[in-house]
């Protein structure tokens, strides 16, 4: 067991930890959270011995061994196999015995040393390494390339891979998918799972650490929290706490109608029977615990766009790329309601279809048509590495709108976080969940009709992550996401598009329709199929035989609920009309209660009404999906 006692930990002047207390048992996995800059990994670098309490004590097992994740990597003639195989410190130690034994020919030592290469599995060594970068993103091909060759996001995962390789009784992992696509997210998910040591990660991927952990710590108040279950359970045990503090329930309640308004709206224009029905049930979940998040730092919203035509966006046969096409045959409509999400594997051109809509990187074929009146707000992975770091945030601003007041613009960046001096500061030392945040307030105040996202939550810690899902919850414009946060995805967007073998169209299912694609697409990929041709001809005959047989099944249902969207919408502009007319202030006169009175019993029978129309389409949705 690994226990903190009396724990106070000091960063300068600042203080991190005080006087807390925690005791950590073996083989639990455990997610480490808090805001950015309340201790996590310095609570990381003490229990690596590399930091040392201001005052309590610090206890762990003789012998445990620890593994961690590095988070910069110098440049360095070593291949990528070899950087990984040297996180075995072990096996390295063994090699170099055995290489002195058969140097000196000293044959008992040279029996010894092969015996304990034997006992640590080093002979299949490369094997495992060259498995552990497969799984990471890396193609075969790159295993011999130096080191130094490596971009930094993948120089990255390379310290993963290390760490991953490492014996280990405590495995501390540092943001460790703040780097990855979404498949290595998935594959890390299956190797941590499998991981018989203790497991400690600091990670802002919420969706990641449910599948992952059993524990939350939480960094609050400078004190260790321990929480039993994953993220999401957290979050619900915290809102019930929260919820009795009485100070705090009419913000509750202010976040928990925004929802239901969110969901109201959703619920009358969604189109797709099964993404509508994931989609609900993420929404419901996030009513639930609304309540958690009242007192974070951070909430912004998406101005309405001051133009927002039906027609946005349009690409005809498009094809994109650099020196030749990655993706071809582009058709892709963007109208004012669209909301996609991007998946792809890696490399498959999901960056580049974004640098392409955004306009900033020319399309190679094809016809692209555009609003006169489009306003793109366009985050790119690289947007905080091109901050001007001489420039305040206050001045970021200013250069893009120089009439703006500073009030206005303090109580802006307020909603980021970004309060008193550090408006005015030079961002030459934020951190990046900083300038990540500051990026994407550039992009907020440009009130897009259209946005496109590219990874916007790589450094951003939970609460801002949730804040952002808030805020694109309530935009209302144009969306198109690439992400590996699935809790983002599924909470923001109506429809998804894969891209895959250069092609670009829309992928019927939800997130976890499509995690299960990419585990049929891995274990197909190196397979080939025995069918005959004939026989093939004869599985196409049935399977379009099926397919009209389902389509005239389907039929009646899809006109069903087409029908009753369109009551909902009636049914809610009712009820606006209505809600609208008690803003009057005459109606609450002495000589108007009998007209109050009505408009009230009106609004109840609408709502009721509206109600029972939004069951009738979740069950008509249901059926839906069951045929489908």
């Amino acid at each position: 067991m690994i226990s903190l006692t009396n724990a106070t930990l000091m960063r300068g002047e600042l203080l991190l930890l005080n006087s807390t207390n925690l005791s950590i048992h073996n083989g639990q996995k455990i997610g480490v959270i808090g805001r950015n800059g309340s201790g996590k990994s310095s609570l990381f670098a003490c229990l690596l011995g590399q930091l040392a309490l201001d005052e309590g004590d610090l206890s762990m097992p003789e012998g445990t061994r620890c593994a961690h994740m590095r988070q910069e990597t110098e440049a360095s003639k070593a291949t990528a196999l070899d950087y990984v195989i040297d996180g075995d410190e072990v096996f390295r130690g063994i090699e170099r015995s055995l290489m002195a034994a058969e140097k000196a020919e000293d044959g008992a030592s040279i029996a010894h040393w092969h015996s304990e290469m034997d006992k640590i599995g080093g002979y299949d060594i490369r094997n495992r390494a060259m498995q552990l970068l497969s799984g990471l993103g890396f193609e075969s091909e790159q295993f011999e390339n130096p080191v130094s060759s490596f971009s930094g996001g993948w120089r990255i995962r390379l310290n993963l891979a290390a760490a991953l390789m490492a014996p280990s009784d405590l495995l501390l992992l540092d943001e460790p998918t703040n780097h990855l696509d979404l498949e290595a997210s998935l594959w890390l998910e299956q190797w941590l799972k499998r991981y018989q040591g203790t497991l400690m990660i600091i990670s802002h991927d919420r969706s990641f650490l449910d599948e992952v952990i059993d524990y939350v710590v939480s960094v609050e108040h400078n004190k260790l929290t321990l929480y039993r279950g994953n993220y999401s359970s957290f979050e619900i045990q915290r809102a019930e706490r929260l919820a009795q503090e009485q100070a705090k329930f009419e913000k509750q309640q202010r976040r928990v109608a925004e929802i239901e308004d969110f969901v109201r709206r959703f619920r009358a224009k969604a189109s797709k029977a099964k993404q509508a029905q994931s989609r609900m049930k993420e929404l419901d979940r996030m009513q639930s615990i609304a309540p958690a998040h009242v007192d974070s730092p951070f909430y912004f919203e998406f101005t309405a766009p001051e133009r927002l035509p039906a027609e946005l966006i349009s690409f005809e046969k498009v094809s994109v790329g650099y020196d030749s096409p990655l993706v071809s045959n582009i058709r892709l409509q963007i109208r004012d309601t669209t909301r996609i999400g991007l998946l792809g594997f890696n490399g498959c051109g999901k960056s580049t279809l974004l640098r392409s809509i955004a306009g900033d990187l020319q399309t190679l074929a094809g016809e692209v048509r555009s609003s006169k009146y489009l306003q793109i707000g366009y985050f790119a992975q690289h947007q905080v590495d091109v901050l001007d770091q001489n420039a305040s945030p206050m001045l970021l601003i200013q250069r893009q709108d120089p009439t703006a007041r500073e009030q206005i613009i303090r109580d802006f960046l307020g909603g980021f976080d970004f309060r008193g001096e550090r408006v005015t500061e030079t961002i030459a030392n934020f951190s990046g969940g900083e300038k990540a945040r500051l990026a994407l307030a550039l992009v907020v105040w440009q009130k897009p009709n259209v946005l496109l996202l590219d990874e916007p939550t790589n450094h951003l810690d939970l609460e801002m992550r949730h804040a952002l899902t808030v805020a694109l919850q309530g935009f209302e414009g144009a969306l198109v996401v690439v992400s590996h946060d699935r809790h983002l995805l599924s909470n923001t967007v109506d429809e998804f598009y894969s891209i895959h073998n250069g092609r670009c169209q829309e992928f019927e299912g939800d997130l976890h329709d499509y995690e299960k694609w990419m585990q049929e697409q891995s274990n197909s990929s190196t397979g080939t199929s025995a069918t005959s041709l004939s026989d093939k001809k004869e599985d196409r005959k049935e399977q379009r035989q099926q397919a009209a047989a389902q389509r005239q099944q389907l039929a009646p249902l899809k006109k069903e609920i087409k029908k009753l969207e369109q009551q909902i919408e009636k049914a809610q502009i009712e009820l606006t009309t209505v809600e609208e007319s008690l803003a009057d202030p005459t109606l609450y006169d002495e000589g108007r209660k009998k007209d109050l009175t009505e408009i009230l019993q009106r609004q109840a029978k609408l709502k009721s009404h509206s109600d029972q129309l939004e069951d009738q389409w979740l069950a008509k949705c249901d059926a839906l999906e069951a045929l489908e």
